[in-house]
């Protein structure tokens, strides 16, 4: 669909952009609350956004889906001029920062998920062979959480 030359300087209402970007309207007054994306008001206080709001949802969505906690998604996108499109090579500079942490996490699950397939796969949970064991809760000392199979909790 092409946008005719008088429709592209029209700003959206927040139920268009809601129907345009697949998000609930809630969810938009939420980003907005948290600075990921901004509204003009009318003179009726009705909220107005242009249209470039919708790239910026679309980028949100998407890191989202990959797990990108919505702190590390305002911090990139306050990198970004307000008021214009974010370009490809904005999107490749904010999805080239979180990569390095994409594959961290990508590799952690993996590992997890190996160990557990291993100990909780066979069914017997052996007290002799499981990853999981710690007698008398000796691992306590190092700290709180899951020791032998969250490499995190064993940073902290």
């Amino acid at each position: 669909m092409t946008i005719k030359p008088s429709e592209r300087h029209r700003q959206l209402t927040v139920g268009e952009v809601a129907a345009r970007s697949g998000v609930a309207v809630s969810t938009l007054h939420f980003y907005e609350n948290k600075g990921l994306i901004q509204s003009e008001r009318n003179r009726g206080n009705q909220r107005r956004y242009s249209r470039e709001v919708l790239r910026r949802v679309a980028i949100i969505k998407v890191a989202q889906r990959t797990g990108i906690p919505l702190a590390s998604i305002a911090e990139a996108l306050s990198t970004l001029p307000q008021g214009r499109t974010p370009t490809a090579a904005d999107w490749r500079r904010l999805s080239a920062g979180w990569k390095e942490d994409l594959d961290d996490r990508i590799n952690k699950l993996i590992g997890l998920r190996d160990q557990l397939n291993t100990c909780i796969g066979c069914g017997c949970l052996s007290m002799q062979d499981c990853p999981l064991r710690n007698p008398w809760d000796e691992l306590s000392e190092q700290g709180p959480g899951p020791r032998l199979l969250d490499p995190v909790a064993d940073a902290d």
